[in-house]
């Protein structure tokens, strides 16, 4: 689990350095409190669904904030790929459904859940 978090921060220090060399600035690019998580992995004999909870509270932020009435009228979004409304895809959504067992139609009928303070209180 170290290695793991070791790797990620030198990918995220990597992508800034990156970030800044190609826009001639200097900084970080993430709040401090940046951390990263494992969206995959077993917790008391059962699979997390911290992956699948992830995946609902970023394609409904459009939605919570009131920018569109239905998550596949926001163009910025990788939720009509996922959601098989859009054929130019840059996700491979095979492997988000392979990884959490989803099918389309779960997608599509669980695209605005009610996600709980305890729920979104994992995300930080």
């Amino acid at each position: 689990m170290q290695e793991f978090a070791y790797r990620i921060g030198i990918l995220l220090s990597s992508y800034t350095q990156a970030i800044n060399k190609q826009n001639a600035t200097t900084g970080s690019l993430f709040q401090q409190k940046t951390k990263a998580k494992i969206l995959c992995e077993e917790l008391n004999g059962g699979k997390e669904d911290y992956l699948e909870n992830c995946f609902f509270y970023l394609h409904n932020n459009p939605f919570k904030a009131g920018l569109v009435k239905n998550l596949s009228e926001w163009p910025y979004s990788s939720f009509p790929d996922y959601a098989g409304l859009r054929k130019d895809n840059l996700c491979n959504k095979q492997i988000f459904l392979d990884l959490t067992g989803l099918t389309v139609t779960d997608i599509l009928t669980r695209s605005t859940p009610e996600l709980t303070e305890s729920i979104i209180e994992k995300f930080y």
